[in-house]
């Protein structure tokens, strides 16, 4: 990752052809929170500032084994629904159905599959117990700053003389380069260096350090090639000699797995006899945030952490996440995936954006409320002015477009800037990417050097189309779905062309045509209580666990009302059951063409509670309509 791979959740629009995503939502907004008033929903509304852009829309109904359905509904006696959800989620047995609803820490697997976890155990209990100085190195967004923490805070508790080092995005880059073994680890007389959430590709750094006589512990979860960096240890679940099955961790986990093994190690060694064994569980809150913001799948190992570490981050036990809930305007328990994706996490990776992500592992390790509380108020500041250049950015691009829509006549876009922030330009390039739905790549350019940001849509490589125009490129890195990329301005013009060219030759028929993902037909008169209870043992949603996108047919509606400028409140009911109960139901960036339209043929809809000052009630989150 060169610029910005990375996008926490609630930093960008979703796109509800991504499952798992929620379409067309504000920043920062919680959605499971519902909307207490009018004016809560016409701040949401100015928040996001800009218009859907109207398309057609492919409806996607999900092919659902009745037959599994009906076994699994009778094996675990839960809603027909619920067992055709699990089912989508390839959890048809009742062993796998009941680990996932009742997932538990106790059900994590061991960390023995880990390549080169013994190996790194063994050096850092030795450097624990001879007092050396130890470094760790991490990634500037959540999921490295977190993983920073969480070793730190073990590594503290166990005595260890441990410090750590965040480079700067805009000033440093990404990842450990063989200059910070000179310029850091030396100055620190640092003899182990970990690294956290990167370092699979520093080969240069690992060669510096062994020359300079430092051992190096590799952590991270970034896809990896061979051969790997000359390193004491790479702990990484995506090498092709790991089978141990945890190749879905984010870099916190990887971090925590290694806290994990060397809290065993210590416990057979008879350490803690004279010293408080950790409760790694305290930790957990830790992993979750990181876990959550990479949007990595909440599934198996993912799932147990995200949703132990919820449980430990609403206690509010850790003083700077306490202090940034209240930055956040976080008053309610239990806490969410959202309260994470669309609170915590923009406001962390703001300090890396914008500032220095130092702030946020200050805030995560801070152990006293007054030095908490600053460091908060600091980070929603930063969040603040990471907004307003975002907003500077969408108006650059909503004023590009206007001047020349011909650009949307190409089925990629490739935007670059003087005045853009290169930490930023990320956040800018996915709501392009969800607003005109194609690949966008947004460039900030610094003299005739230019720094980019790209963003995929579903079912194009994007990593690959981009490695076929490498020719104009000096750097490039990332995956499917987000790259950075470094280009002269000189070779702007060919990249454009050979972008769109290989952009279009890996394309399929429907890839320009956006979907609406739904998993099941409830229509409205079907929806009860006892179901709007049984989703939520889903949660956390998150990537492959998507939160459930429903289809109603023959909807009526009895009452529209205009919330800010772009979004409707409703009351529904179904047309074929006219005594049947109403729904209160919101839809953000409500179609201005149907407005008038008092009835609709389909709804795609998400079911939600609504809790607001202690009460609950049902809500509809409307996605999608259709009058015909």
């Amino acid at each position: 990752m060169l610029v910005d791979t990375e996008t926490s959740a609630g930093e960008l629009i979703f796109n509800a052809s991504i499952p798992g995503q929620y379409n067309h939502l504000p920043l920062e907004c919680n959605p499971k929170r519902g909307f207490p008033s009018d004016r809560f929903s016409i701040e949401v509304g100015r928040r996001i500032g800009y218009k859907s852009r109207l398309m057609e829309k492919h409806w996607q109904i999900a092919n659902v084994d009745g037959a599994a359905v009906a076994a699994l509904k009778q094996a675990l006696g839960c809603h027909p629904v619920i067992a055709a959800l699990l089912v989508n989620r390839r959890l048809a047995s009742p062993e796998q159905a009941d680990a996932f609803l009742h997932a538990s820490i106790a059900h994590l697997r061991p960390p023995t599959g880990l390549k080169d976890l013994e190996k790194a155990v063994e050096r850092v209990v030795r450097a624990i117990a001879a007092g050396e100085n130890i470094l760790l190195f991490g990634d500037y967004d959540v999921d490295g700053t977190t993983a920073t923490a969480v070793l730190f805070e073990f590594l503290k508790a166990c005595g260890a003389s441990v410090s750590y080092y965040i480079p700067h995005r805009l000033n440093e880059g990404y990842g450990l380069q063989a200059r910070h073994i000179a310029e850091v680890a030396g100055p620190r007389r640092a003899t182990l260096l970990i690294t956290v959430d990167c370092g699979s590709n520093s080969h240069a750094a690992a060669d510096a350090a062994r020359a300079a006589g430092i051992d190096v512990i590799i952590t991270d979860h970034h896809h990896v090639s061979p051969p790997l960096p000359q390193a004491l240890a790479v702990i990484n679940p995506k090498r092709r000699d790991c089978p141990g099955g945890l190749n879905r961790l984010a870099g916190v986990g990887v971090a925590f797995y290694l806290a994990v093994a060397l809290r065993r190690r210590l416990r057979e060694t008879g350490f803690w006899a004279k010293r408080t064994e950790p409760n790694l569980r305290s930790l957990c809150d830790l992993v979750a945030l990181g876990t959550i913001a990479d949007m990595v799948p909440l599934l198996e190992e993912n799932r147990i952490l995200a949703k132990t570490g919820l449980d430990v981050l609403g206690s509010g036990r850790r003083p700077g996440l306490a202090a940034l809930m209240d930055a956040a305007g976080i008053t309610h328990r239990p806490m969410d995936a959202d309260d994470v994706a669309f609170r915590l996490a923009p406001r962390l990776n703001a300090a890396g954006r914008i500032d220095h992500a130092g702030r946020a592992v200050e805030l995560l390790t801070a152990d006293r409320m007054d030095t908490a509380r600053g460091l908060a108020h600091t980070l929603n500041q930063l969040n603040t002015s990471r907004q307003e250049i975002e907003r500077r950015i969408w108006d650059d691009l909503e004023a590009l477009i206007a001047r020349q829509p011909d650009l949307l006549k190409r089925q990629t876009l490739v935007l670059a800037h003087s005045e853009w922030h290169a930490g930023v330009i990320g956040i800018a390039a996915s709501k392009m990417m969800v607003r005109y739905h194609r690949p966008v790549v947004l460039i900030a350019l610094a003299g005739r050097s230019g720094r980019g940001s790209a963003r995929g849509i579903p079912g194009i490589d994007l990593f690959a189309c981009l490695s076929a125009c490498r020719m104009h490129l000096e750097e490039l890195g990332g995956h499917a779905q987000a790259a950075g990329l470094r280009i002269h301005a000189d070779r702007l013009t060919d990249f454009q062309e050979a972008f769109e060219t290989a952009v279009c030759a890996a394309a399929g028929p429907d890839a320009f045509i956006p979907h609406i993902p739904i998993e099941a037909e409830v229509e409205l008169a079907a929806i009860s209580e006892d179901l709007a209870d049984q989703l939520e043992q889903l949660m956390p949603f998150g990537a492959e666990n998507p939160e459930p996108l429903f289809m109603a047919r023959g909807v009526t509606v009895v009452s529209s009302s205009r919330v800010g400028e772009h979004h409707r409140r409703m009351v529904l009911r179904p047309a074929a059951a006219p005594a049947h109960r109403s729904f209160q139901a919101i839809q953000f960036h409500a179609d201005p063409r149907q407005e008038a339209l008092t009835h609709f043929e389909r709804m795609a809809y998400r079911l939600r509670w609504n809790r607001w000052n202690g009460s609950k009630t049902l809500q509809l989150m409307v996605e999608a309509l259709s009058s015909r």
